[in-house]
Order: C-alpha cells, then structure tokens, then sequence
C-alpha cells in the first residue's frame, strides 16, 4: 500500500512529504519563498515564479482562441473559460456559479458579509484587494489612467472605458423598460429607479428617500448648512454645483435656452420648459385641495400657502412674513426706499411695477 502523509491541523493527506510540507504553510502563515525584486514573500515556489513575471513581464501562456498572454498557466485555464463557458465554482447559498475559483470567494463575502481590506488612512472596508487600491487613491489624488482623446484622467479602468463612449457615442445598455440606452451599467441602473419607483437613499435627519446617492448628499447640505459652491463675482455660496452655474448667468447675461415659438431665452432649462406650457396650454401641476392647475410646480407650491396659510418668508427688517418671495421683496422696497419702476413720460418712479402701470394710464387716457 502506497503511503501517504496527512496533516497534523486538517487531516488533509498527501503522496509526497515535500507537498505536505509546502501545504503546513497554510495553517502557519509561513512564507519562505522571497522575491529579490520586491521582497513579496509566497508559501509557494511555483507561485513566486509566477509572480516573478509581473518583473520580467514574461508571459509564456497563450490562449488559443484570441491570443491573449498570461503569466501563469491557472491564469490561462481560468481565462479559457470564457471562451467554453465553462463556469465549474458554484456557490452554495445562491447556486451562482463562477469560472474561477478566486472569484467565488469574492462573491461569498456578499453572504458573509465579511470585508478583510481596510483602508489605513479612513478604514473604510472592501471585500477585494482591487476596490481597496482605487479607492486609495481617493487619498492620493493618483489618477493613472488617461484618456487619449482629450487627456482626462481617471482613478480606475472602468472610469476610463465609461467616458471614451462620450468619444465614441457607444451606449451599449439598453432599459428594459423605455429602449432608453446608457453608456453606463451604474447610470441604466440609476435610471430604472424611475420605473421601479425604488428610492434606496436615505437621509439619517429626515428620512426622505432619494433614487440617486449624489442627491442624498446634495440634499444632506439642507441640514448641515454645507454651502461648498462659490461665486468666484459676488462671493454668494450654494449648496449645490448646478446652483452656482445658473447664478453665475447673472453676471455672464448668458440665457443658453432659448424657446423655439418666440425666441424668448431663458437662464435655466427648467424656465423654459415651464415657459413653453404657455404656448401648448399645458397645467400639468394640479391642486389637491381646489383642484386649480399650474404650469409650473413652484408656482404650484407658492398656491398652496393660501391653503396652508403658511407664509415661510419674513422680513428681517420688521418681521412681516410673506408666502411668496416675490411679495417680500416687493415689501422690502419700504424699508430700502428703492422705486425700480420708472415712468418714461414724467419720470414718477414707483415700487411696484402694477403701480407703474396704473400710473401710465394717466399719460395714455
């Protein structure tokens, strides 16, 4: 009878006593096999050679079918399985199954819920040694990965291929739902939210849900006061990227949206849309309380007051509240003593521009 060797620790048992002795390193985290290069330590012989590659960029293993070179023959077999379909690693909670074993392991950690990489700088965790090293470089500012179109960089390869389809115009993933097509998995997925109707961000002050992590954040400024965004003109500050751009239109006089019935242009996409319901009669924002419609859903909300009685602007001058800001500005005039509204027959100004109008009636008879 052919002896064999077991293991002291798993009673694993083995032909040779030199493999039970390269297996011993398992339970004792001995790594006796050195690389000269790097100084990386391996349990194994044969697995420091296969590193040993990463320096000689030696990559003797070729497959077959697309030519593709690896460092290692279990590279090679694991890359070939793509091409058979062969996915041999089944999970044993969710029955997925993998065509490497690495990677079944990975996906385990969904169940276990184990996260073994740490970050040593915000200990933030990472169920694979790859997401640890992208996110560090969130502390490094490194951005290795270039784009050979218009130079951009980027933390990560996905990054990368995700905007080169702003390049190539490529939106390979399609919604289900709407045919509507995305350059990116993460953006369809996004988008599907409004189908689903699923709002999986939650605000820990509030609890107002959101569909998308950046507006959770966005809206958490709400609470903190957190104002990031400044106009670099009159130092005014915003919570928000998209808020500082639009005001930044008051100093440039720029009014990119211009309506295509009367050329009339306009600051914000937003007004325009709401504009152009002028022309098409449409009031799609309807009253819950008096079933009155609106064309826009501030204007919507500035209505409500009125059943609410809620009147959220205040004078800080003399207290006085308003439901609308229009109607505290107006008022604020008192106190300021501006007159805007400018008569051009007898130079008479006035606070209000229906006062103006009633006054030109005068002139016009």
């Amino acid at each position: 009878m052919e002896r064999t060797y077991p293991c002291d620790m798993c009673n694993k048992t083995f032909r040779k006593l030199d493999t039970l002795k390269v297996h011993q390193c398992v339970h004792t985290g001995e790594q006796p096999y050195c690389c000269e290069v790097c100084n990386k330590t391996f349990g194994k012989q044969d697995t420091l050679k296969v590193h040993q590659c990463v320096h000689t960029e030696d990559r003797p293993y070729r497959c077959e079918v697309c030519n593709k070179t690896f460092s290692g023959r279990s590279n090679l077999k694991v890359h070939q399985r793509i091409h058979t379909g062969e996915r041999p690693y089944c999970c044993d909670v969710c029955n997925k199954t993998f065509n490497g074993r690495s990677n079944l392991k990975v996906h385990q950690r969904i169940h276990t819920g184990e996260r073994p990489y740490r970050c040593d700088v915000c200990n933030k965790t990472f169920t694979e040694t790859s997401n640890l090293n992208v996110h560090q470089r969130v502390h490094t500012g490194e951005r290795p990965y270039r784009c050979n179109v218009c130079n951009k960089t980027f933390r990560d390869t996905d990054g990368l291929k995700v905007h080169q389809r702003v390049h190539t115009g490529e939106r390979p993933y399609c919604c289900d739902v709407c045919s509507k097509t995305f350059s990116g998995r993460s953006n369809m997925k996004v988008h599907q939210r409004i189908h689903t109707g699923e709002r999986p961000y939650r605000c820990n002050v509030c609890n107002k849900t959101f569909g998308k992590q950046g507006t959770l954040k966005v809206h958490q400024r709400v609470h903190t006061e957190e104002r990031p965004y400044h106009c670099d003109v009159c130092n005014k500050t915003f919570s928000y990227m998209d808020g500082l751009k639009v005001h930044q239109r008051v100093h440039t006089g720029k009014r990119p949206y211009p309506c295509d019935v009367c050329n009339k242009t306009f600051k914000q996409l937003e007004h325009l849309k709401a504009h152009q319901r002028i022309h098409t009669g449409e009031r799609p924002y309807g009253c819950d309380v008096c079933n009155k419609t609106f064309s826009g859903r501030s204007n919507l909300k500035v209505h409500q007051h009125i059943h609410t009685g809620e009147r959220p602007y205040r004078c800080d001058v003399c207290s006085k509240t308003f439901s609308q800001t229009s109607s505290l500005k107006v008022h604020q005039r008192v106190h300021t003593g501006e007159h805007p509204y400018h008569c051009d027959a007898c130079n008479k100004t006035f606070r209000k521009l229906v006062t103006l109008k009633e006054h030109q009636r005068v002139h016009s008879g």
